[in-house]
């Protein structure tokens, strides 16, 4: 069975990526930085198997922490595991079973989740805790490549050395008009916010065929993009001063060559490769500094669905120029706290990265970050002014 194929190589994967962090020592979490962005990797992992057992074996009816019907096959599996009654400073103090124990839970539960699978009815509403669970783990895969790009260490081969395909930025100009936003309920699997579809008006736009380029985004810099304020918002300029960024992370100027880190291994920029790893702010500054604008999601999601042959995408995620709200009709799912808690607070991002397992990637996904994250496998590309 499909689906059953992707549980078993979304574990493969998320346990090929955890012996990354502990080939460094790291699957202890003393030995990590107890960073606001990233995750003592062995409970990261434990998170992703309690996950699958709550909803699929424990047959838990939402994410409260009383709805689930059967115990954890650990005694203290919620006291671990439970991401929304375990705070994220706790998660380095707590004392977790051992990194065999752990890898022996995720192997056990997938058993049974495999087991439990093969006698399922084929219909949405049985396999929805499934695909659920499946795109859970897909997003903290990624997320495991965030941290080991955060924490400088190698990751494997194969993703080590992604170079992001090149291409020239042009002007696509759409005619606009009438665009379904959000996905229909029988199109199968859809996190809530993607819900409901809706007819949404596109005025005429626009859009770059590609995202903004290192070559691009250096000549902002060396324009005095980073010292200019007129650039920046003024949560940007709250930002900025802060970090006292003069660059986008992981760049360092030597000699006349800008060279970034990439897990662990210094690297010169390809100037026709994306930008990558900026936040909402340094794109915004950007827009302003190229007298340019980010898309709306709207936007960008009809250029990602006008089957255009120049629109790319799919290399980064893109910020996108709106805020993350819900669609009209928004009813939370079972997973109440994918969405929710975060709307107003957070932006969209559209498209994919890289790192992004393909059947996670669509031109209607909604991802989501709070402006400041530059962690992320994330660049920009820009629409024009109209008038």
């Amino acid at each position: 069975m499909q689906l059953a194929d992707a549980l078993q190589s979304a574990r493969d994967y998320t346990l090929t990526l955890f012996e990354c962090f502990a080939a460094a020592g790291m699957d202890v979490a003393a030995n990590v930085p107890q960073l606001r962005i990233v995750n003592p990797p062995l409970w990261e992992l434990g998170h992703t198997a309690w996950f699958a057992e709550w909803f699929i074996l424990r047959e838990a009816a939402s994410s409260h922490p009383v709805d689930a019907l059967y115990n954890s096959l650990l005694s203290r599996g919620d006291d671990w595991f439970d991401s929304n009654t375990v705070a994220h400073r706790s998660r380095w103090t707590l004392d977790l079973p051992s990194t065999g124990a752990v890898k022996t839970y995720c192997h056990e539960v997938l058993d049974r989740v495999l087991d439990k699978l093969s006698r399922e009815a084929f219909e949405d509403k049985a396999l929805y805790p499934y695909r659920l669970a499946l795109a859970h783990e897909d997003m903290h895969g990624e997320a495991f490549l965030y941290t080991l790009q955060t924490l400088g260490l190698a990751a494997p081969a194969r993703l080590a050395l992604e170079q992001q395909p090149c291409y020239t930025p042009v002007d696509i100009r759409f005619p606009g008009g009438t665009l379904h936003l959000g996905s229909a309920a029988d199109g199968g699997f859809v996190f809530d916010n993607e819900r409901r579809d809706h007819a949404c008006h596109v005025a005429p736009f626009s859009i770059s065929s590609s995202l903004v380029t290192n070559a691009q985004y250096a000549e902002f810099i060396a324009d005095g993009g980073y010292d200019k304020r007129q650039f920046w918002s003024g949560a940007g300029c709250n930002w900025l001063m802060q970090q006292e960024r003069s660059a986008p992370r992981y760049w360092q100027r030597e000699g006349q060559q800008w060279r970034t880190m990439r897990f662990g291994q210094l690297s010169t920029l390809t100037g026709a490769e994306p930008v990558r790893h900026i936040n909402l702010y340094e794109a915004q500054a950007y827009c302003a500094w190229a007298e340019r604008r980010l898309p709306t999601e709207a936007e960008w999601e009809y250029a990602a669905l006008s089957g255009h042959s120049a629109f790319r995408w799919g290399q980064l995620w893109e910020w996108t120029a709106s805020p993350f709200e819900p669609y009209t009709g928004f009813v939370a799912d079972r997973y109440r706290e994918y969405s929710e808690p975060w709307f107003g607070s957070h932006q969209v991002l559209r498209g994919a990265s890289f790192a992004t397992p393909s059947r996670l990637g669509s031109a209607k996904f909604r991802n989501f970050y709070r402006p400041e994250r530059d962690d992320i496998f994330c660049g920009l590309r820009t629409c024009a002014w109209e008038g």
